[in-house]
């Protein structure tokens, strides 16, 4: 019995081996900082304050979420570490992002969304997003607010062929047109400081590579004054590539305030100097001009009374002696006049 009862103890200990030496990666193939959706080809890793990418990923994963990390610096194959052939989409938001080095998104050819919003960016090199050729979708949501980023993002988006790009809530005062790649199909510009598009920025968009485009524009606080004009107009014939159009509203002071913008009559939007638009600049710069001319006017003046001081003297004492020469004949005939004995003499037969 003691020979029966010892033949299972080799078994048991096989199956207590694993759980003797902690595995890297958690089952499922889970890195152990983060957790598996289900299957490994959704991983997340959520607020575990990671410093660079986690490196035992699946090799099977699709989508990749990191959130709440500090990858303050994406260095070159950041992802790298073991091929992921088949991401498709990879989320880092809120992960403290500052810069992006050329190469960062190394192996991974198959990316066709990528999520960097609400991430403080300082620098992108011009080949941050080399070798990712699929790439369609680029969210950079409250990704632009602490230093201007245009000229770079333009470099490193060259040779991309993007089809939406999100920068909603980023204080955008213009429209990125240096950010806008032929065939670009969405682009979200909500919630920044839009006051209206101007004239040459709606030719942009009419642009042969950009005809197609449609752009939301809500949670924008823009001015309805006269200098509206081009764009409603723009608006009311191509409000299908507007998709939130009919929930734009007029921001400011009232009577036009919360006023939907596709009801709006052209002429009842008035032009206001302080409000600083193009028209008011255009009615300053009639002023100062105007100033400008009276002043060369009364320059002139000065100069020919200037030149002609002497003759204006001349001309100045002959009236003087002129005027005395009526005074002294009006006052002998007033004082013939006046004479009685010359009025007696004349009165006398």
């Amino acid at each position: 019995r003691a020979t029966g009862s010892g033949s299972w103890l080799p078994w048991l200990g096989l199956a207590l081996l694993p759980l003797a030496v902690p595995p890297a990666v958690a089952p499922g193939g889970c890195p152990s900082a983060c957790y598996c959706v289900a299957t490994p080809e959704l991983v997340q890793c959520r607020y575990e304050r990671l410093e660079e990418p986690p490196r035992e990923l699946p090799a099977t994963v699709h989508n990749l979420s990191i959130a709440g990390s500090n990858l303050s610096v994406l260095q070159r194959a950041a992802f790298a570490a073991r091929p992921l052939p088949d991401l498709r989409l990879l989320r880092l938001r809120h992960d403290n992002i500052q810069i992006i080095e050329d190469m960062a998104l190394q192996g991974l050819p198959a990316l066709r969304t990528l999520d960097l919003s609400h991430n403080p960016l300082l620098s992108v090199a011009a080949g941050a997003f080399a070798g990712v050729p699929l790439l369609r979708t680029l969210q950079l949501n409250q990704a632009l607010l602490a230093t201007p980023l245009e000229e770079q993002l333009a470099l490193a988006l060259r040779n991309l062929s993007l089809r939406r790009l999100e920068l909603a809530g980023n204080a955008l005062r213009a429209l990125p047109a240096a950010l806008l790649p032929a065939g670009l199909e969405e682009l979200d510009l909500r919630n920044n400081s839009l006051q209206r598009l101007t004239a040459a920025e709606l030719r942009i968009l009419e642009a042969p590579g950009l005809r197609g485009l449609r752009l939301t524009l809500g949670a924008n606080p823009l001015s309805c004054d006269c200098a509206l004009r081009p764009f409603l107009a723009w608006l009311r014939a191509a409000a299908a590539r507007v998709p939130d159009a009919r929930s734009l509203r007029c921001a400011g002071s009232p009577p036009l305030h919360g006023a939907t913008l596709l009801r709006l009559r052209p002429e009842g939007l008035a032009c206001a100097a302080t409000e600083g638009g193009e028209p008011g600049r255009l009615e300053t710069a009639s002023y100062v001009f105007f100033g400008i001319v009276l002043a060369l006017i009364g320059i002139v003046f000065l100069m020919v009374l200037y030149l002609n001081r002497r003759g204006i003297k001349r001309w100045l004492h002959n009236l003087r002696e002129a005027c005395r020469d009526q005074m002294e004949g009006y006052h002998y005939r007033y004082e013939q006049d006046a004479d009685p004995h010359r009025t007696s003499a004349i009165g006398t037969p």
